[in-house]
């Protein structure tokens, strides 16, 4: 599957360009994959200080512990065990290592009366109406090495009142999302209000972004990941980071953290409304109801496409222009456009190999993953239980409702954020206090053999 948007640069002369501009969004399409409008009912963003302590002058997620550090890391008061409430499915090869983590999970799902009763409804009303934050990004658009362009948006103003070890969190949205949805704005203000550093990945003509050359994006496409990564780990080396992804987002997350599971970075992850199995997910996407959204998505990227279809001009192989131009379904769309552009003899073969279920016995950092068993568009049954059983790096909760990237329930339903904000910051700030604990232990240790 791939998306783009409005052009904005046509032309990036050098690899790294900052450009300071506000970024208050026009309604987009609204495809239910992970796009949602810019404007909203409310609007909240306030900015809290944060000073946290200098832990070392190494990046930390650099440090290899020593047998004593690991010794002295055991020594540390157990955390009281969390009993999930029944109304939530949680397992996991991690469940030991991360409940701990999450100390709300013995509440009851309580879905917001009306609107968190059908999956479709929730998914809709949070694609219109959910509430969203009012942000300023400064701009960067990178340049991939086979001259496609990325735009990552920061947050104006992180880099004067936090510290250069701030953790960083990379944001990526679902399919046609970026940085005006209200689901990742949400989240950029809780862990900016948590003295976090927060990045929007906006895929190739997402969010608005460039398109430079004759290719989007795909579910499988890992080339431009590894460049953000690398490239946010290079500009704050001292700082751990981590990664968040929704819907396509988090297929793409989950594959890289597999893929790339020995050279990756990464200190943790979360996926969020993963389809994990595409080819499970383009069944149901084509049955019932869910024939509104695969239109309404169609529709969103034939606009996108017949912006930047003279790029795919006299271009070689089985590219069908007409048919992705007017494209009905996604299926279509991908058959016609995605699956040459990725080099798959198939829409089904790129499905297949595109899932992120083959991959996530792999994932070698923490992640958490949560999803909702009545998702319409990334399936309950496709979600690979088992595998996330056997790995000791994965947790997995699912919440009885939810619908797509819905989750209308807690305290701030129904305008206010997703029900599984607090709980993905919860986590990720958990990782970080036991980064923390790690270096100072590895650190302490250092200078005790030194003196000895």
């Amino acid at each position: 599957m791939a998306c783009a948007g409005p052009i904005i640069i046509t032309a990036v002369p050098h690899r790294h360009i900052q450009t300071p501009i506000p970024f208050h969004f026009p309604p987009m399409a609204r495809a239910f994959l992970g796009s949602t409008p810019s404007s909203s009912l409310l609007t909240t963003s306030r900015l809290s200080s944060f000073t946290p302590s200098l832990i070392t002058n190494q990046r930390r997620r650099s440090l290899r512990l020593t047998t004593a550090a690991v010794v002295a890391m055991s020594e540390f008061p157990s955390e009281k065990p969390i009993q999930p409430h029944p109304s939530l499915e949680v397992i996991g090869g991690g469940c030991d290592r991360f409940l701990p983590a999450l100390k709300d999970l013995n509440l009851p799902y309580k879905p917001f009366p009306v609107i968190g009763w059908n999956r479709h409804l929730e998914t809709i009303f949070a694609s219109f109406y959910r509430s969203c934050p009012d942000v300023r990004f400064r701009r960067e658009c990178l340049r991939a090495a086979d001259n496609g362009t990325v735009a990552l948006d920061w947050v104006v103003g992180d880099d004067l009142r936090l510290p250069i070890d701030a953790p960083v969190l990379i944001l990526l949205p679902g399919l046609t999302g970026g940085s005006q949805d209200s689901y990742v704005r949400h989240m950029l203000v809780r862990a900016r209000d948590r003295g976090w550093r927060a990045v929007v990945f906006n895929s190739r003509g997402c969010g608005n972004s460039p398109v430079t050359t004759p290719q989007f994006y795909s579910a499988s496409f890992l080339g431009d990941m590894r460049e953000v990564v690398e490239h946010v780990t290079k500009r704050y080396p001292k700082a751990n980071v981590y990664a968040v992804g929704w819907s396509l987002g988090g297929n793409i997350l989950v594959n890289y953290l597999g893929q790339d599971s020995l050279s990756c970075p990464l200190s943790g992850a979360v996926s969020l409304c993963n389809p994990f199995d595409l080819v499970v997910a383009d069944e149901d996407f084509r049955k019932g109801f869910n024939n509104v959204y695969d239109k309404a998505l169609a529709r969103a990227l034939r606009r996108i496409f017949s912006k930047h279809a003279d790029l795919f001009n006299d271009m070689p192989g089985e590219f069908n222009i007409p048919l992705a131009a007017n494209a009905r379904t996604v299926r279509e769309y991908d058959d016609a456009l995605t699956r040459v552009s990725f080099g798959f003899n198939s829409v089904d073969e790129y499905y297949s190999k595109s899932s992120s279920s083959k991959f996530i016995k792999d994932v070698k950092i923490p992640l958490l993953c949560i999803q909702a068993a009545n998702d319409p568009i990334a399936p309950d049954r496709g979600v690979p239980r088992e595998d996330i059983k056997a790995n000791p790096n994965c947790l997995l909760i699912v919440t009885p409702k939810g619908g797509h990237l819905g989750w209308v329930a807690g305290p701030s339903a129904p305008l206010g954020n997703p029900w599984t904000d607090p709980f993905v910051i919860d986590f990720l700030v958990y990782l970080e206090s036991q980064e923390s604990k790690a270096s100072a232990s590895s650190t302490d240790l250092t200078a005790a053999e030194t003196l000895v």
